[in-house]
């Protein structure tokens, strides 16, 4: 049977330091998002220095938002109360970590006066490799394992290895010769997925001639909601239901994911966030300028020889209207 299977690596010792893996390409994640912000704002003429100072305000937001949007799933646990809100050894969500980044950054672009959406649209290929970088660690710790599947990209336990902590039922099963698997690897999964999306981002970039200023943040909203909340379903059935062994034996509790009615609380995340970006994608290629370098320099960008007039119009067509006449 056709299967992935390697020895987790939990912790990586890097001389008198030991780090996790799933914390080290976190922070390489938003390292290489930032750095290709920050390149395309520059190419485009943007406040360079503004979009870092943008960056320092999502980061820690980030992090906020990690840990506290996945509060909600597990709200119903029997004996969840505030500990467990406020425990940093709690559980982190990636769709948190981008929504608690994608406010705190909105908090500063408004402080700062930056209109914001040429900024989140140079960010949405960083968005999209923030995601291919920070699940490699999930892959080498061996996290996020869903249910049982004959899938060739399934991983398969062996006895003696040790995966993330939130898999050690799995691992006592296998360990106990009961059953090693293979289970999806959904951080692979989403790993392949926003490799996919980054790659599709850059293209659109490149070719859509018609876009509005808005829309390529609005479509990765749309394709990294969907994706998680496609994803999750396989997880859904062992986080529910637990596992059948092969012998028609149920284990339950081996995937703490939360729960909420008929979907994970990723899932609920995930499609809410596709909702919200195809609104702002209609929203957007309504009534925003197209993408251009003229409407950089409109928007602020300075442009060599051009001067710039930064500001934001209340109604886009009625300018071009009184421009033609």
């Amino acid at each position: 049977m056709a299967a992935i299977t390697y020895p987790p690596i939990p912790i990586f010792e890097l001389g008198p330091l030991n780090l996790s893996l799933h914390g080290l390409f976190a922070g390489l994640g938003f390292v290489g998002g930032a750095i290709l912000m920050i390149r395309e704002v520059r190419r485009r003429g943007f406040d360079v220095e503004g979009t870092t100072s943008v960056l320092t305000w999502a980061l820690v937001a980030s992090i906020l938002g990690a840990r506290f949007f996945t509060v909600p799933a597990h709200i119903g646990d029997p004996g969840y109360g505030l500990d467990d809100v406020f425990n940093i050894a709690g559980d982190f969500s990636i769709l948190g970590g981008y929504a608690g980044g994608i406010i705190g950054g909105l908090i500063r672009f408004r402080m700062l006066k930056m209109p914001p959406l040429p900024y989140l649209d140079a960010a949405a290929a960083g968005l999209a490799i923030g995601a291919v970088i920070g699940r490699i660690g999930d892959i080498a710790i061996v996290e996020h394992l869903g249910s049982p599947t004959n899938f060739f990209l399934g991983y398969l336990l062996k006895s003696g290895y040790e995966p993330s902590p939130q898999h050690d039922a799995l691992q006592a099963l296998c360990d106990a010769g009961t059953f090693c698997g293979p289970y999806h690897h959904t951080g692979l999964y989403d790993m392949i997925g926003a490799a996919v999306l980054l790659g599709v981002i850059y293209w659109l970039a490149r070719t859509w001639q018609t876009r509005r200023y808005g829309q390529l943040f609005s479509l990765w909203i749309v394709w990294y909601g969907l994706q998680r909340f496609f994803i999750d379903f396989a997880r859904l059935g062992a986080a529910r239901d637990g596992i059948t062994l092969p012998d028609g034996t149920v284990v339950d509790g081996v995937i703490a994911d939360g729960v909420m009615g008929p979907f994970t609380g990723s899932q609920w995340g995930g499609l809410l966030a596709a909702l919200l970006g195809g609104l702002l994608l209609v929203y957007y290629g309504r009534r925003n300028r197209v993408v251009s370098v003229e409407n950089d320099t409109w928007y602020g960008a300075k442009q060599p020889g051009v001067d710039a007039s930064p500001g934001l119009p209340a109604e886009p067509e009625e300018e071009e209207a009184e421009s033609s006449s």
